[in-house]
């Protein structure tokens, strides 16, 4: 049986995505995705590197991201289908091992930040109730069943359809932009009652003899966490209605107005907290932002707050993180580098409900995981991990797009300057780097490493089903020459 390129087989019938993402849903999606969790734990990290200069990594990490959000923006035009990233790279060296590897590394980082997310929205939770009810435990144990729990119902919305999740991604990103005015207003009006310190933003503080460069080095890679998630949305171009006009417009808008966010976010806090102050935070829970919301408003019971409003932030970050997962194992299933038994779609609500069973199976184990191990330092490297791992993918990306120029371009189809790929590659190889990380922090290379195996394993699994089945004559396509 043959996949084409523009529907997957249910039950013997050729049954297409629903196309309900228009431009102003697209664009929340976009936000939704790059405004979550890292905005509350980054900020203080990065101006631990820098010090008040934390808004330049912040910066450069945009302008990094803007290049390959270019990349993406010509691919996704041209080649309006999901799989994104391993899609793009499958077209341009058309190598099954190598594609496979992109596609469970993209895959992976999505599924991981879930999980890590997921654990920190049960977490939360657990301590904000338990402000209220007497006895609601608080040990590693309930919260991995609160995230069991976040995950399963975000399984669910995903399940009903695409048109139900950024509906839902729509309702918490505007929830996340109310909290982050909300700061960064009540910071502003720290700063106009003569509180703030303007001098700071210029004051480089690092905590060893790093030089200058070496530092912002640093803090970038760790700002460019906070960036991703705009790669996340070329999953779902399938589901997008006019993709060619949409997406560019679309995804370059979001990501200014996130940057703008983030550069505001930083400013304020680096005005309003002293900048001995900003790797300890009151409640490191919390992260620093909380303590800008202290200052301006001492009698407002934060610590009470908080748990409720992480879940807001935190969960969106969950969802759309599942949500690209599932249409990516999707989308590579119908390219014939998955399983083909991942690429069906529920005949009535017509979503990947396999896709979704798996990518949500995975995020439930890695959710055991981190709580019974939370002692591991592993815990606190995923989020840099996944960073990690998805600079290597731009990396990729870019290449393959100056590969894919040989391919004459579709009529309407957006193009970016061939000195951008150029650029991305770069600068994403050289964030990737070890110079770009502290020596405790090359743990993440080792995580990455483990994935890595755990790919080429799948993958060793994958090509002997494909070639059992093909002898079989299941498959008409010899495994490897897809």
């Amino acid at each position: 049986m043959t996949v084409n390129s523009d529907t997957a087989v249910t039950d013997g019938k050729e049954t297409e995505l629903h196309r309900v993402i228009g431009p102003k849903l697209l664009l929340f999606l976009i936000m939704g995705d790059i405004i979550g969790a890292g905005i509350f734990a980054i900020t203080g990290k990065v101006a631990g590197q820098v010090g008040g200069a934390a808004w330049l990594p912040f910066l450069i990490a945009f302008a990094i991201a803007t290049l390959t959000a270019f990349s993406y923006l010509e691919l996704v035009t041209k080649y309006p289908h999901a799989a994104g990233a391993a899609l793009y790279i499958h077209k341009a060296f058309g190598i099954h091992f190598v594609t496979f590897l992109v596609a469970f590394t993209v895959a992976c980082s999505g599924i991981t930040s879930a999980a890590t997310s997921a654990t920190l929205v049960g977490r939360n939770l657990l301590i904000g109730i338990g402000q209220f009810v007497e006895g609601v435990p608080n040990t590693p144990e309930a919260g991995m069943w609160a995230a069991i729990a976040v995950i399963v119902i975000l399984a669910i919305i995903n399940f009903r359809g695409v048109g139900e999740s950024v509906k839902f991604n729509l309702f918490l990103t505007v929830v996340s932009l109310a909290i982050m005015a909300a700061i960064i207003g009540i910071g502003f009006a720290v700063i106009a009652s003569g509180h703030g310190d303007i001098s700071r933003l210029v004051v480089f503080e690092t905590p060893t003899d790093r030089s200058v460069f070496a530092a912002v080095t640093m803090g970038t890679a760790i700002a460019f966490f906070a960036m991703v998630g705009f790669e996340d949305s070329v999953n779902l171009v399938e589901e997008t209605k006019n993709p060619k006009k949409v997406f560019p417009k679309i995804m370059l808008i979001g990501l200014g107005i996130c940057a703008v966010i983030y550069m505001l976010v930083a400013v304020t806090v680096i005005m309003v907290i002293p900048t001995g102050d900003l790797l300890n935070p009151k409640n490191p829970d919390a992260g620093i932002l909380l303590d800008v919301v202290r200052i301006g408003l001492p009698n407002l019971p934060v610590d009470a707050i908080f748990p409720f409003l992480t879940v807001f932030a935190v969960v969106n970050t969950a969802l759309m993180n599942m949500l690209m997962a599932s249409r990516l194992l999707y989308g590579m299933a119908r390219q014939g580098v998955l399983p083909q038994f991942l690429g069906k779609v529920h005949s009535t609500r017509r979503s990947p409900w396999v896709a979704i069973l798996f990518s949500t199976a995975l995020a439930i184990a890695l959710v055991a995981y981190v709580n019974l191990d939370t002692g591991s330092s592993i815990v606190g490297s995923l989020g840099g991990t996944t960073a990690l791992l998805l600079l290597c993918v731009f990396a990729v990306v870019n290449v393959a797009l100056l590969v894919l120029r040989r391919d004459k371009p579709e009529p309407g189809a957006f193009r970016a300057p061939t000195t951008i790929p150029i650029l991305g590659v770069v600068f994403c190889l050289f964030l990737a780097g070890p110079w770009a990380r502290s020596r405790e922090d090359w743990v993440q290379y080792e995580i990455a490493g483990l994935l890595l195996v755990i790919g080429i394993v799948l993958w060793a699994v994958t090509w002997l089903i494909n070639r059992i089945n093909y002898k079989k004559g299941v498959i008409e396509t010899r495994p490897g020459q897809y």
